[in-house]
């Protein structure tokens, strides 16, 4: 059984004591990963990983979280970013981007600024983008059909919001479950998988942080992106073996790998 882990920071910092040891571990049970950047250093870091090992990939961006006060320095790590994304032939999209009201209110509009920009990178480097979305699902949508994705995306870790979910289905994007859907307080975890197509699902951990039940609380890693397929499994009554081979498909073919 294949697995691929469609968004990973194996880069933190709760990884410098046993990187290359858990490294080893994840590939002894999974197919592959992308290691996910969120600023420019976790985007060099990211790169760092998908170059020393095969069966890593790396995406670049700087993430709503992580974007500077000014515009000015905005457009130097967004040039530093184009630069990392043209040397590495593993960089497989421009992400993790978008926008995030719940721990950033005071600078909405430059946040949609970093997005946009990246957006347009994105098209100008011929690569789908990796989405943060977080208490900010009306704009997000807005950008995105006022400024269209050429090779679309992934909506990483996406909320279980239903009308998010139809509305990034209808523009063509992926949807990418995270550990949150095998929580036991997910009421509507069920009803989002069943609403996405089995060709539009990826699974991801988004390690170290969101570790699925039964290891909730605990470090996460990629090797317990199994849990995420279990869950889809039970949902969509297949075998975990089909739910591993479809999402695995799926991240091959939204990252051309």
């Amino acid at each position: 059984m294949k697995l691929f882990d469609s968004h990973a920071h194996l880069d933190d910092e709760k990884f410098d004591e046993d990187r290359e040891e858990i490294i080893n571990k994840i590939h002894n049970e999974i197919d592959k990963f992308v290691s996910a950047g969120y600023s420019l250093e976790g985007s060099e870091a990211a790169v760092k990983l998908a170059q020393k090992y095969d069966f890593i990939y790396a995406t670049c961006g700087i993430s709503p979280n992580d974007i500077p006060q000014t515009e000015q320095e905005l457009w130097i790590m967004l040039d530093k970013i184009k630069n990392l994304v043209q040397q590495n032939s593993k960089v497989v999209a421009v992400g993790e981007i978008g926008l995030d009201y719940y721990w950033n209110k005071e600078n909405k509009e430059i946040q949609k600024t970093a997005f946009i920009e990246q957006i347009k990178l994105a098209n100008e480097l011929n690569l789908p983008i990796v989405i943060h979305t977080r208490e900010a699902v009306m704009d997000t949508i807005e950008i995105l059909k006022q400024n269209p994705v050429k090779n679309k995306g992934v909506f990483h870790c996406c909320p279980l919001n239903r009308e998010l979910v139809k509305e990034a289905l209808k523009l063509g994007f992926y949807i990418s479950f995270a550990g949150p859907v095998t929580f036991k307080n997910s009421k509507n975890a069920d009803e989002i998988i069943r609403l996405v197509p089995n060709d539009k699902m990826l699974i991801e951990t988004d390690s170290p942080y969101l570790s699925p039940e039964p290891l909730r609380g605990k470090r996460n890693d990629p090797r317990n992106v199994k849990y995420i397929a279990e869950k889809l499994a039970k949902v969509k009554q297949l075998p975990i073996e089909e739910i591993a081979e479809i999402t695995y498909n799926n991240t091959c073919k939204i990252f051309n790998i």
